[in-house]
């Protein structure tokens, strides 16, 4: 059942009915209108329509919310405005904030967003094996923690984000740019369905809305809105992630990064936010020490002495030495002195035993949980 008011439905659907002009407006040459959508009704018909409002006008004449809510019922969602209790209140500091959000999955929103901090994990679509990496040890992380993890469902780090809090036992709010039922980009289809079942699909469009271009950034003010604290993993600089960034910056919530190479383009973005003064991620716990206070135990976080410990055979941790300092396979065997069947033969064994990880190129690399005295995930 919706619990959004005739009112606000009224007005999410005026938004979708006005997309694609908005769309038209925001993408074309015709002067840009600030807080488009903080405007009331019949300003942004004004705004968006010009000259010829009467299309719009005719749409708010006709519009029947209980057909309405019949229609999202249909396609398996509902729809709470801002007038709820389950609305998130912490949206309210947005100065456009969504008057509705249409929903779909079975978690409830409250639950998921308004009862303890929420987190997003956000980073480039076409991300490094070391991001994606790192994105899954934090997903994992927060999740086992109960920390419910914000993010666009987008492919690469958003998409690893979720999956990772669902794999930690978490919660996963996903924020799309089109209607929630529907999975976009559809290669994420199955992970939209994972969503749905354990947690929540949420737009400010109504079931049914194709994306626009102007309808991303968009839904990353809903996610930096959503969340305590914005985590971005890999971003080139510009970005829709550092749009989130600077979404989360003007709510003065805290924004987080995760320090990346610095002559890699994709990671440019992420190092000039650290540069800036962002908070330094390198696991999980760092984002909940700041949540919940350092020190504060939330449970399913593992401890360092549940990593491997270093191999035994000195062999071995001649070949794990030279992973560590990013030799390729000639720079391997030549650091151990072995020959490359016996190198290959090491470095399968240290895999097998969690040691470094091959990506599908065949370079190795340490793992996480082996980085460092400090802390594993």
């Amino acid at each position: 059942m919706s619990a959004a008011c005739d009112h606000c439905l009224r007005r999410g659907y005026l938004v979708g009915h006005l997309a694609s002009r908005i769309a038209t407006l925001l993408d074309g040459s015709r002067r840009k209108v600030p807080g488009l959508l903080s405007l009331d009704d019949e300003r942004l018909v004004a705004a968006v329509a010009g000259d010829e409002p009467s299309d719009a006008y005719a749409f708010l004449e006709r519009f029947d919310p209980t057909e309405a809510r019949e229609a999202m019922k249909a396609r398996g969602a509902r729809a709470v405005c801002r007038h709820d209790p389950s609305y998130p209140v912490q949206l309210g500091q947005l100065p456009d904030a969504p008057a509705v959000l249409f929903l779909t999955g079975e978690g409830d929103l409250h639950d998921a967003v308004g009862v303890e901090p929420a987190v997003a994990l956000v980073g480039a679509r076409r991300a490094s094996d070391y991001a994606l990496e790192i994105t899954r040890e934090l997903g994992r992380g927060l999740g086992a923690a109960g920390v419910t993890v914000v993010s666009g469902m987008a492919l690469g780090i958003d998409a690893a984000a979720h999956r990772a809090c669902l794999d930690g036992g978490g919660t996963a709010v996903a924020v799309l740019a089109c209607g929630p039922d529907i999975a976009y980009p559809r290669t994420n289809r199955m992970l939209h369905e994972r969503i749905r079942e354990r947690g929540v699909v949420l737009s400010e469009l109504p079931p049914g809305q194709r994306a626009f271009r102007w309808s991303f950034p968009a839904r990353n003010r809903i996610m930096a809105g959503l969340a305590e604290i914005t985590v971005l993993v890999e971003a080139a600089n510009p970005s829709g992630s550092m749009i989130t960034a600077t979404f989360a910056g003007g709510l003065n919530r805290t924004v987080g990064a995760v320090p990346g190479q610095v002559t890699s383009s994709r990671a440019a973005g992420t190092n000039g936010l650290l540069k800036d003064g962002a908070m330094f991620v390198t696991c999980a716990q760092d984002i909940l020490d700041e949540l919940f206070g350092a020190g504060v135990d939330r449970g399913g976080v593992p401890d360092l002495h549940e990593a491997p410990a270093p191999p035994a055979d000195a062999v071995e941790a001649l070949l794990l030495e030279a992973v560590e300092v990013g030799l390729g396979i000639d720079g391997i065997c030549s650091h151990a002195g072995l020959p490359v069947n016996e190198a290959r033969a090491g470095l399968s064994r240290l895999e097998a035993g969690g040691y470094v990880n091959r990506d599908a190129l065949g370079v190795y690399r340490r793992t996480l949980a082996l980085r460092g005295p400090s802390r594993a995930l």
